[in-house]
């Protein structure tokens, strides 16, 4: 029991669960089961006071709720990280910084370089540039002391911008029309966060209504609710006005849901594919292809190229106690795209099968493929170094 426990509590039990989520939803969408999955996710929910009412289908309160609690916790690590952690100082996040930018720059062109002719197509541009961070570093754990902890803290490093450049581009590309009534009532309560950072008041309660109020003015407002999330990370005092660790803490509290329950769930409402349509040349379809090379190609191969320049120039020095074979591996890992991925597909297409589902598929398939090659990769030439 002791064993399981301590397995449970394990990071990397949480990209366990993503594996088991998905296979789940696989089974769910192309069983027997197939119409009972549909129509739960698209089931439509309501929450109402008066004259407000807001209603969404299932997957959408995941996709637009659930994630923004997600992303709540991924900015207190951010700036827990930038105040007094692995990103505080230039040098420390210096490579991390230019091998995040070579992640999404590489990808998102190979992306292009299929998809540049088809208006619809061309709006999944970010869809290879996402790393999943559970599955990324959960992978890296697997192998336990072969891979230098340098190396590891490089990985969660750049999976950490990674994820800021993600919320830039949600921000700036996936934003509908928008509401300037909303964006006021988004103004009040960033001056109210605002105001109990500045005090520093550590009643968790108050940030968490603040924060709900947030995210449905930001989801009225047009622009994509996740950034609710973020946004009111960045006003949680690191420490209350006590001297207790405060964001820290709230990290802490949040920090289980998310990995264990709420990605989870992600990924089960959304990787369900339908394969029993999917044909070889759908497969091959122009979307498909830009996903697959983008993520497993592109990743690897920006990572590197601009970690090596980088480097070269003189301007950083690879992670302490790793060798340049060590180091491609961990690039390979940043191609498991996974929840990511399948988060800026649902906001590119809509949850549109224009593409038949092969989109999703080619995620599921390029994460998978990076998973088990980096893995092996990293296992042989570990293996090498540590004889």
């Amino acid at each position: 029991m002791n064993l399981i426990l301590k397995f449970v509590k394990h990071e990397s039990f949480g990209g366990v669960l993503l594996v088991i989520s998905t296979v789940l939803a696989l089974i769910f969408q192309n069983g027997f089961l197939s119409e009972f999955y549909s129509e739960i996710l698209r089931a439509e929910f309501s929450i109402g006071f008066r004259d407000f009412n807001l209603s969404k289908p299932l997957i959408l309160w995941v996709n637009d709720g659930l994630m923004a609690i997600f992303f709540f916790v991924v900015g207190l690590e951010l700036k827990r990280e930038m105040v007094d952690g692995e990103l505080s100082k230039p040098s420390q996040i210096a490579l991390p910084t230019i091998a995040a930018l070579g992640g999404v720059i590489f990808p998102a062109l190979i992306f292009w370089f299929f998809n540049h002719s088809n208006e619809f197509a061309i709006r999944g541009w970010a869809i290879p540039t996402a790393t999943d961070i559970a599955f990324a570093l959960g992978v890296l754990l697997l192998l336990g002391k072969r891979v230098p902890s340098s190396l590891k803290i490089f990985l969660l490093t750049l999976a950490i911008i990674d994820d800021l450049c993600a919320i830039i581009i949600i921000a700036l590309f996936y934003t509908s029309t928008l509401s300037f009534s909303a964006f006021l009532m988004v103004i009040i309560c960033l001056f109210a966060l605002g105001v109990l950072n500045y005090f520093k008041v550590g009643i968790k309660s108050i940030y968490i209504l603040i924060t709900i109020v947030l995210w449905l003015s930001v989801l009225k407002s047009g622009v994509h609710a996740t950034i609710a999330g973020v946004v009111a990370a960045f006003f949680v005092p690191l420490k209350d006005k006590d001297g207790r660790n405060f964001l820290e803490e709230l990290e802490h509290d949040w920090h289980g849901i998310t990995s264990y329950i709420i990605l989870p769930v992600f990924a089960f409402v959304n990787a369900g594919v339908g394969l029993s349509g999917v044909h070889i040349n759908q497969l091959l379809n122009s979307v498909s292809l830009g996903i697959f090379f983008g993520l497993f190609i592109g990743k690897q191969v920006g990572v590197f190229l601009f970690s090596f320049i980088f480097i070269k120039l003189g301007f950083g020095k690879l992670p302490e106690g790793s060798t340049w074979k060590q180091f491609y591996g961990v690039c390979i890992l940043t191609g498991i795209g996974f929840t990511m991925s399948l988060f800026v597909d649902s906001l590119a297409y809509n949850d549109s099968a224009a593409f038949f589902h092969a989109d999703k598929l080619a995620i599921l398939l390029a994460s998978f493929t990076a998973g088990v090659i980096g893995f092996i990769y990293l296992y042989i030439f570990s293996k090498k170094i540590k004889d």
